[in-house]
């Protein structure tokens, strides 16, 4: 029988992989304190909270949501949008879509190049996040003190 293929990954590829509940305490320590940001996140963080019991992020930022705030395209699938942006410039030799690598480093340009663009109307505030991409099911914590700081500024 054939294995399975998802995304150019077959059942072969992950055989030797360890099982969750193997590396549930280093997924907990890598995530513990972090705000995850992911392409149409809910999925990842639905696969993470039933993978890991208990375990829920303080909030989660959709760049998805946000690239549809931000810019009017006719596709906003992850490939349409490191396209757009040129977000995969540079990137280390090896790198290729659908790998976690890949993945998790165009994701985090996205998420910087989408708080900072002025195409997103000029850097956005830890409040415009909130608002235009809080993921579905994840509460925004209390407002911040009024002002426009910016994310990415440091006290």
């Amino acid at each position: 029988m054939a294995g399975r293929t998802v995304h150019g990954i077959s059942d072969g590829d992950i055989a030797h992989a360890p099982a969750i509940d193997q590396i549930a305490d280093d997924m907990r320590a890598a995530l513990a304190g972090g705000v995850p940001a992911g392409h149409n996140v809910h999925i990842d963080l639905d696969v993470l909270t039933r993978s890991l019991p208990g375990w829920a992020p303080p909030e989660a930022f959709d760049t998805l949501k946000l690239a549809r705030h931000a810019w009017d395209m006719p596709s906003y699938r992850l490939g349409a949008l490191v396209e757009h942006r040129r977000l995969d410039a540079d990137l280390p030799a090896g790198l290729r879509p659908h790998r976690a690598g890949y993945n998790a480093l165009v994701t985090a340009r996205r998420f910087v190049d989408l708080a900072t663009s002025a195409a997103a109307g000029g850097e956005m505030t830890l409040d415009d996040l909130r608002e235009h991409g809080t993921a579905a099911g994840y509460r925004k914590p209390p407002a911040a003190a009024p002002g426009r700081s910016s994310l990415f500024d440091h006290a």
